[in-house]
């Protein structure tokens, strides 16, 4: 039979493993708050592409629309923080991760891409044939009417708005196979 200071050290070692400070509820807490924040300072767009509830969508959808260091936008992301506590804040940190330019899986397409362009432009019809291959869901008229637009420009010698262009393009493709 348990005697009851058995018990109890049971009781007092499961409490411990559980407790945490009141300090880390609070970084914890500020922690989630600041990624609220991340999210409001999103663009539209790039904000559908984040995993997150309909309410915490709505809140930060309504923080576009109040006065920025006023008291009322203290309150508005406390209670931006609040309904973090019930989302999954990695799977939100995944989304922001990607368009944060600073991470390199960014960089790294965003490198590709910039490659793809230059190859297009300077290469001929197998550089074009290679990279349709790779991505069969690319509109094949457009993309030679982009490269060809781009080749004309650079043998002009002038600035690089069909390139852009055709970055853009590649760019959209990308985010396309990534979506699916």
């Amino acid at each position: 039979m348990i005697q009851d200071e058995d018990f109890n050290s049971i009781n007092k070692s499961s409490e411990e493993e559980e407790w945490v400070s009141r300090t880390q509820i609070k970084r914890q807490m500020e922690a989630l708050q600041k990624l609220g924040e991340k999210l409001i300072a999103l663009k539209p767009d790039q904000l559908a592409k984040v995993p997150m509830s309909e309410a915490l969508a709505a809140a930060i959808e309504e923080a576009g629309r109040i006065k920025p260091r006023s008291s009322a936008m203290k309150r508005h992301m406390n209670y931006v923080g609040r309904l973090m506590r019930t989302e999954d804040a990695e799977a939100i940190q995944q989304g922001l991760d990607l368009f944060d330019a600073s991470k390199q899986a960014h960089n790294a397409v965003f490198h590709k891409l910039e490659r793809w362009r230059d190859r297009l432009i300077s290469g001929g019809n197998d550089e074009l044939q290679q990279y349709l291959s790779e991505n069969p869901q690319a509109e094949i008229q457009h993309l030679r009417q982009l490269v060809r637009n781009a080749k004309k420009e650079a043998e002009k010698g002038q600035a690089p708005a069909h390139a852009r262009k055709l970055f853009k393009y590649l760019r959209e493709l990308a985010e396309e196979q990534l979506n699916r």
